[in-house]
């Protein structure tokens, strides 16, 4: 190829690339502030302060400042160069080390030209003011509009530190302090006693956000944590219940030391290779339960994993990446510190709107690849044996309870039986020699129904049954799995059924009873005369399990409503009621689907719907109820 040296090549930048990349760069308001905050610890803020009213979102911070003599302000107009190139210049100035730079790409300052077309920017350097409007329609001689140093105040700081102003935004903040502080959090959780946010919202008293781990950590069922500088984080953590054993407590609370995974041949900016160490701290948890979260959580899911590298959070969540999008998931929350993404040395990884990774980087699949196969499994599998502690811990007070119900009961009914004689006799005595055998039925029966408020018991020992048993034999669990999301999706609550196989111990046995035994004590030896709703899963497996069959005695004793449905061409026998239509089901173990006909899957609906309605509950529609069993199986019939 030949040189030429009379042609000059140079790229031109058109500024109207504000006006295109500022409405588009981030998606929600949160990521802006993040991206400003950031800026301010860059800055060696102590304080940051968010300042809202009707015309303005304002970040205002306690940094160094700019000083326009100095040219600091002149590096700032410097857009996407990248601020830090290097280990040399990866801290903050005038930290002594002791922070390492968030920012990187030098675009962040365009962040809040996505909430305003107009902002106002304004800076303090040891008494030196500078102030424009930066804007995404810029003149083409490039140049801004000068703020008068007349003009250039702020709400909070003095000396030094910046203010970004977005006049008229497009986007608002939560209309609750409680609300916005939680997203604000969830986005920037790097705050602590060195480095506070202060929210202050139009007509309500200022909130300083200086703790992030602390109230979500109270609420945890269960927790890992990785690495020293994160083990400090189970002084927060609360066992529940609170008897627990030492062992079911380290089962609950575990401490690891940080993950280390070895990247080798690693493709440096430089264009050289080089091995590193990708290291994993941080924690990950479950929560005990989702209830009233979503009161003051509007714009970031409860369940997340964040994946945080130079204390800043790169990627929010992750769980769409390493889950199954499994029922227990919805429990999980976490905090993952990889600064190996952030490596002054190595390409950098992150996405332009600081919204997620680059996920074919080597660093990022061997991260995602940890968590999906070993942490993720691992806080699932501890948050199942929390449930069984928890279920086995009310399951006892619940017991005592109903024993010391039984016995008000027992007495209920020895008052009524006595009562009811007495008043029989009172009321036969006053019948004449004429009195026919109906008048002294109906003496008796007078009698009976005054004494009948001795029973009164009776609908709160009912109240703390359970309404329905899943039949079926271990080997079935999958057909058991399906029938009990059918019926749970349906309306019917997991509390209230009984299913041994279940991975969430909310419908097990407790662990320190047998399935006999508990169904002996609560549905039988009991003076409460609600039976039990049976649905079996009849197969040839089932046939041969002595324990199925002898549930199957059981029902028929206490004659007890069931159901059927039927795996793989099994034929049913009494004393199940085969006159009935039972829904036939196919299991292919090779693929390990479910295999059914249209007319399967619509009988199949019918009857979850007539359980539903038997025990009292409100179903879904049908269609809803057919949509939910199309995601399950496969339809043999085209």
């Amino acid at each position: 190829m030949t040189k030429s040296t009379e042609k000059e090549y140079k790229l031109n930048i058109d500024p109207r690339i504000l006006e295109l990349l500022g409405p588009n760069l981030y998606t929600n308001i949160y990521y802006v502030l993040a991206e400003l905050i950031a800026n301010a610890y860059d800055a060696n803020a102590s304080n940051v302060y968010i300042i809202t009213d009707k015309n303005s979102i304002t970040v205002e911070d306690d940094g160094v400042g700019m000083s326009y003599s100095s040219g600091d302000v002149d590096r700032f107009l410097d857009v996407a160069k990248e601020t830090r190139t290097s280990t040399d210049n990866s801290f903050v100035p005038e930290s002594d080390k002791k922070r390492v730079k968030m920012g990187r790409k030098g675009v962040g300052k365009l962040a809040a030209l996505s909430v305003s077309e107009n902002v106002i920017v304004k800076t303090i350097k040891n008494g030196e003011k500078s102030g424009f409007i930066l804007s995404r329609k810029v003149r083409d001689d490039k140049t801004l509009d000068p703020i008068d140093d007349s003009y250039i105040t702020f709400s909070y700081i003095s000396d030094n530190g910046t203010a970004i102003v977005m006049k008229d935004p497009q986007y608002d903040l939560n209309k609750t302090l409680k609300s916005a502080k939680n997203n604000i959090l969830r986005i920037f959780p790097l705050v602590d006693k060195n480095f506070r946010i202060h929210l202050k919202m139009e007509n309500k008293s200022i909130v300083i956000i200086d703790s992030f781990e602390k109230d979500i950590i109270s609420g945890l069922a269960c927790m890992i944590t990785l690495g020293d500088d994160f083990h400090s984080l189970h002084e927060n953590f609360e066992f529940d219940p609170k008897n627990l054993s030492n062992t079911q407590k380290e089962s609950l609370s575990k401490r690891y030391e940080s993950h280390i995974c070895r990247l080798n041949n690693l493709k440096k900016k430089d264009g050289t290779v080089s091995d590193y160490n990708l290291k994993i701290s941080g924690w990950i948890g479950a929560y005990r339960s989702t209830k009233g979260r979503k009161k003051n959580q509007v714009d970031f899911p409860d369940n997340f994993i964040s994946l945080v590298s130079n204390k800043k959070v790169g990627e929010f969540n992750i769980l769409p990446v390493v889950g199954k999008n499994a029922l227990n998931e919805v429990y999980v929350v976490g905090q993952l510190h990889i600064d190996l993404f952030e490596h002054s040395d190595l390409p950098d990884m992150a996405l332009s709107n600081r919204q997620g990774y680059k996920s074919d980087d080597k660093r990022y699949e061997a991260a995602t690849k940890y968590i999906r196969n070993e942490l993720l499994p691992e806080i699932i599998s501890m948050r199942s044996k929390y449930t069984s502690y928890k279920k086995a811990t009310d399951e006892s007070i619940k017991n005592k309870r109903k024993l010391v119900l039984e016995e008000s009961l027992r007495k209920g009914i020895d008052d009524f039986k006595q009562n009811a004689v007495r008043k029989s006799v009172d009321e036969i005595s006053r019948l004449d020699g004429n009195a026919t055998s109906k008048d002294i039925a109906t003496a008796i029966e007078k009698s009976i129904n005054t004494s009948l408020p001795d029973m009164g018991i009776k609908s709160k020992v009912d109240g703390n049954k359970k309404r329905l048993l899943i039949s079926h034999s271990s080997k079935n669990k999958a057909i058991g799995d399906f029938s009990y999301n059918l019926l749970t999706f349906t309306g019917i609550p997991g509390n209230d059924i009984i299913y041994t196989s279940n991975d969430d111990a909310i419908s097990r046995v407790p662990e320190s009873e047998g399935v006999f035994d508990y169904l002996k004590k609560f549905f039988v030896n009991s003076y409460s005369t609600e039976k039990i709703y049976v649905l079996y899963i009849t197969s040839d497996e089932m046939a041969s399990s002595w324990a199925c069959v002898s549930e199957v005695g059981a029902g028929w004793i206490l004659k007890s409503e069931h159901n059927l449905f039927n795996l793989n061409s099994h034929t049913p026998r009494e004393p199940l009621n085969t006159s009935r239509e039972w829904a036939n089901i196919e299991y292919n173990n090779e693929n390990e689907s479910i295999e059914i006909t249209h007319r399967t899957a619509d009988v199949l609906a019918d009857k979850i719907i007539h359980i539903c309605n038997f025990l009292g509950y409100s179903p879904k529609n049908k269609s809803e109820i057919l949509s939910e069993i199309s995601k399950k199986v496969n339809y043999t019939d085209g």
